[in-house]
């Protein structure tokens, strides 16, 4: 079967030598959607960023049916989407619009195409209104949904987030429950919103200390109170 996300024997020290992956192996099958939790300083982050190459350790990572290797960076990234936890890390340019299509434009494709793909992205997130909008000037809920829109215009195949619910409130977090829910892609979302695991995401994969301790259906691993416990998660 092909894999959407296949990891292999994934190890990455710090430059002072510590082990924030160690042997990290599992696989990600197509439209597959997934949890990715654990404690503070599991590697959760730090696994996320060698899914488009940010970091490089030693191992396996193949995503898309490619290989992360420095040749293959440009289409990987095209491939992933990464988002990240803080919107301001992927909002820089001077209206919405220019933020969703930095992207389509970094590829290289006609204006016309670029509009669409702003367009629809811009519609998978139900901001269509914002487009020349400045983006310091949205709410923390309406940010995310344009960093989201930031990598949909990149229609890519895997959608990576990190701690998408932080700093919602309540019903900006539902309106970003719904939203995921309907986006057809493949994604990894590494978060401590263990409701939202329970609502949205059919799989998870527990990290503790560079390792991965659990991996399996969400309702098993989110009612077994005591791996919960030994790796610092409360039950919602």
């Amino acid at each position: 079967m092909h894999h959407t996300i296949q990891v292999q024997n994934l190890v990455f020290k710090y430059p002072d030598g510590t082990r924030a992956l160690d042997d990290v192996s599992f696989s990600i099958a197509p439209g597959e959607k997934v949890a990715l939790v654990g404690p503070n300083g599991a590697g959760k982050s730090t696994l996320l960023l060698h899914l488009n190459g940010i970091l490089r350790g030693e191992g396996h990572v193949c995503v898309a049916g490619m290989e992360v290797t420095p040749d293959n960076l440009p289409r990987v990234r095209a491939a992933v989407g990464l988002v990240f936890q803080d919107p301001d890390d992927q909002l820089f340019s001077p209206t919405v619009f220019d933020d969703v299509a930095f992207g389509p434009i970094y590829q290289g494709l006609p204006e016309k195409e670029v509009c669409a793909r702003v367009a629809d992205a811009l519609a998978a997130v139900h901001m269509q209104d914002a487009a020349r909008r400045v983006s310091h000037h949205l709410s923390v809920g309406q940010k995310k949904r344009i960093a989201i829109a930031t990598v949909l215009a990149m229609q890519p195949e895997i959608l990576v987030l990190d701690e998408p619910s932080a700093g919602l409130d309540p019903r900006a977090r539902r309106g970003l429950i719904h939203l995921l829910r309907e986006l057809p892609q493949t994604m990894l979302i590494a978060t401590h919103d263990l409701q939202l695991v329970a609502e949205l995401l059919p799989r998870t994969i527990v990290m503790d200390d560079g390792r991965v301790v659990a991996d399996g259906k969400t309702n098993m691993i989110l009612n077994d109170a005591a791996l919960l416990t030994a790796h610092g998660l409360e039950k919602p």
